[in-house]
This record gives C-alpha cells, structure tokens and sequence, in this order.
C-alpha cells in the first residue's frame, strides 16, 4: 500500500496506507497530500502577492484542520486555514487581502475544495 507519485515536475511524492488497511504507515496519506497541497498553493500566494505589494514577508505557515464525509466518497466536508505570516511591519490590512484573493482568485487547490467542504480561514501577523 505505499505508493511513489512522479508528477509532472517530474518529483517524487511518498505516500502510503495505514496499517489496518495494509499500509506500513510510511508515508502521508493520499488525502494528507490533497490537503497540504492546498496549504502549500495557498502559502505560495499570500507570499507573491504580499511581496508584490512591497511587504517585507519573511514566513508563511499555514495549518489546517479538517472534517471528512462519513460514508464513501469521504471528501473534505470542513477545512480551517490559520495562516501566520511573519515579516518586518506587516500591514495587517495587505494580509487579510493577500489571503483573501488567494481563496477567491488564485489558489486552484482551493477552489476545488470549496466544490465539497466548508474552507474558513483566520490569520495572526508576527513580527520578524
């Protein structure tokens, strides 16, 4: 139950089962890699378009938390976003706009997922 993904970057991704369904529990699961990657595509743009607005971001972390559908499809049917972002004199109004176009305009992973879950999200600006 442990696969290996070649993606079109040609990158390998890990992934694998857990053991009471066969895996060795070596790797994410295939849904913990759907939702990092939302993370991941979503941190990507609050950076470029805080940083295409002159601010000095020096870190972006996001965490989710997630619900899963009880019965076969299992989708995402819940996912809270809490971005941190670090830099020197944030304006905390460019953030909030940062990750607001990210969900609304330029973050693909995400807008596949509001296709099935609920995606709320809140921030916290810190100070490099």
């Amino acid at each position: 139950m442990t696969f290996l993904a070649e993606t079109g970057s040609n990158h390998l991704v890990a992934m694998d089962g857990a053991p009471e369904g066969g895996g060795r529990n070596l790797a994410p699961r295939p849904m913990e890699v759907v939702l990092a990657g939302a993370g991941g595509c979503t941190a990507y743009d609050v950076v470029v378009i805080l940083k295409k607005n002159g601010q000095e971001v020096t870190g972006c972390e996001v965490k989710l938390s997630a619900e899963r559908a009880a019965t076969d499809p299992k989708v995402f049917t819940k996912i809270h976003m809490h971005f941190a972002v670090r830099g020197r004199n944030l304006k905390r109004n460019l953030v909030e706009q940062a990750i607001r176009l990210s969900h609304e305009k330029y973050c693909s992973a995400t807008a596949m997922l509001v296709k099935t879950a609920e995606v709320t999200r809140d921030f916290e600006v810190l100070e490099a």
